[in-house]
């Protein structure tokens, strides 16, 4: 069987390395790794290899992520040098023991076509990362307000201050790199343990911190003397986390918002705060080591007496209070250390599964507050009193959840005649759970639910359902087009692999298999009986979905045409 990198070059799958640009090669789906962790998906991809989620076989199938380290280099010093590097940062992930930073299970070094591949093995973090949340909240024309940057520095402000008294600089803050949890909302920091590589000839440029060896940050992120000199400090971390607030803020990358013929950050122009938050954020920004904070602490010393105000908060438009009752949402955690991608749904980061949002609300609100995507800001969106925009800061800062005293609305009465918000919420509920536990991607199902939603109702496009007696008919057909899906998700009878990947199907999956098909990797099972097979079970459960001369919507309906194909491939692969 080929294995293909991501320039589509076919190499045999005993090879690590493509044999034509030299890229390390995934592992495949339901590989075993030292007779222990067996690959459930490829979660992102970083200089340093790929990272994917895993079952400990030997922990009663407990989930873990397993980061590759896979140093492309020939000659033995530099291998040596990286092997140095690897134990070195997993002798510092061993020592680091706090909530909010994913331990470390082990460190493995394995030989896999007779090279030697390392690998750290550490908690599963279920969330999405703030990167995520920013290009979700872009979509709606928002950004992350003050308030809730403040709330965001001032709960990893201490595990900063945690790291740097163990010694370590963690020297690649980013929003990418920071994920809000969903079993507890709060902001857990990875990617320690990725050791950057550097071109083969040049080996590994790495800088000394207290016999600590730390690798380059994100240019734009990290501060010069990190960049230019090799060194890194505690007020060097504090430096990034501050740029990353402000791309919270402005939506705007790192160098849109540096001037780099003066030499400063734009202040009053891209970047508008509080001149108490522009004076915490500028001495965090200063130039020379010397004069930023030296110490997490602190900075959260002049956090203290920081005072919210209503102008800086971005929210929506207001409209009518909703009363709500909230439902933890699980969904799919996003590739520790991962690059930027693309994917089939929205503008998204490289390599790496796109993930929904953690803030949880009622599943019959999304589609009528979020145009296909992101539930991350959906209580900004539908709320325009200052009570719920501080509900939202709380969610997201993991401080306790007000609860908020609205109107009752008719529909509220405690008459058994009329239904109640629990009722709503209990199919709602029920809906979320067949979801999770058939493992199917969030925003697809939601992306795929609206879809149909607002073809049935094109004049419900871009208003909000409120929980007023007249929407009862619109709730019940929403709630309605998610269980039929499911029912047909469910008699379809797809593999949990392939429905988890429901969401990042692509034309490059369909090339693949045309590939293994003509190489006779089917056996005498050609490319048009897949067509043809595809296509029966499709229409057999969407019967009418498909016409002539007419492509399938690749985002929904071509979901489920690609998975029903991924499925019979899968039973071809097992078969020969």
């Amino acid at each position: 069987m080929d294995v293909y990198c991501s320039k589509q070059h076919a190499n045999n799958e005993s090879n690590r390395f493509c044999t034509q640009c030299g890229e390390p090669l995934p592992l495949r789906v339901g590989q075993i790794v030292d007779n222990r962790y067996q690959i459930i998906r490829h979660l992102g991809q970083g200089g340093f290899g790929r990272t994917y989620l895993a079952e400990d076989l030997n922990q009663s199938q407990l989930q873990c992520v397993l980061k590759e380290f896979a140093p492309q280099v020939e000659e033995q010093q530099d291998l040596e040098k990286a092997k140095e590097l690897f134990e070195r940062e997993a002798s510092v992930l061993k020592k680091l023991q706090h909530p909010q930073i994913p331990r470390l299970h082990t460190s493995l070094q394995v030989t896999m076509g007779n090279k030697d591949f390392f690998f750290l093995v550490q908690d599963y973090v279920d969330g999405d990362n703030y990167w995520d949340f920013l290009e979700n909240r872009k979509t709606q024309g928002q950004t992350f307000s003050e308030e809730e940057v403040v709330k965001l520095l001032q709960m990893m402000l201490p595990v900063l201050s945690y790291i740097h008294s163990c010694n370590v600089v963690h020297r690649d803050i980013s929003p990418d790199n920071i994920i809000l949890r969903h079993s507890d909302h709060l902001p857990v920091l990875i990617d320690f343990g990725g050791v950057k590589q550097l071109p083969a000839s040049k080996g590994f440029w790495f800088t000394q911190l207290g016999g600590i060896r730390t690798i380059l940050g994100k240019k734009g992120y990290a501060p010069e003397e990190q960049l230019r000199q090799g060194k890194a400090f505690p007020s060097s971390d504090l430096y990034s986390f501050a740029v990353t607030t402000l791309v919270l803020l402005t939506g705007q990358e790192p160098q849109r918002l540096y001037d780099s013929y003066q030499g400063t950050w734009r202040w009053g122009e891209q970047i508008k705060v509080s001149s108490k938050i522009e004076a915490v954020l500028k001495k965090m920004l200063a130039y020379k080591p010397s004069d930023r904070y030296q110490k997490a602490d602190d900075v959260l010393k002049d956090l203290q007496s920081y005072t919210p105000t209503v102008n800086s908060a971005k929210t929506a438009k207001p409209t009518k209070p909703i009363k709500t009752g909230m439902t933890k949402l699980k969904t799919m955690v996003v590739a520790p250390g991962g690059k930027r991608v693309k994917t089939l749904v929205g503008k998204l980061h490289n390599k790496t599964q796109v993930v929904a949002q953690a803030l949880p609300l009622p599943v019959w609100l999304r589609p009528f507050a979020v145009s296909l995507i992101s539930t991350s800001v959906i209580v900004l969106t539908l709320a325009g009193t200052w009570a719920v925009v501080n509900a939202v800061i709380h969610a997201v800062s993991s401080i306790s959840l007000p609860t908020i005293s609205l109107p009752k609305n008719p529909e509220d009465s405690d008459s058994p005649q009329k239904p109640t918000v629990s009722n709503k919420e209990n199919r709602g509920n029920q809906i979320i759970s067949r979801r999770q536990q058939l493992e199917i991607p969030e925003v697809f199902f939601t992306q795929m639910v609206n879809q149909d939603f607002y073809t049935k109702n094109p004049d419900a496009k871009g208003r909000i359902l409120t929980s007023n007696s007249e929407d009862t008919a619109l709730r019940n057909e929403w709630f309605a087009i998610a269980d039929d899906l499911l029912n047909k998700l469910e008699r379809a009878n797809l593999s949990t692999s392939v429905r988890r990947k429901l969401g990042n199907y692509s034309a490059r999956d369909y090339d693949n298999w045309r590939r293994q098909a003509q190489a006779g990797q089917f056996g005498e099972y050609t490319i048009e009986q897949l067509n043809k097979d595809t296509n029966k079970k499709f229409d057999r459960l969407f019967p009418g979905q498909r016409h002539e001369n007419e492509k399938l919507d690749k985002q929904t309906l071509g979901q489920i045409w690609y998975a029903f194909a991924a499925d019979q491939v899968g039973k071809l692969e097992s078969a020969n």
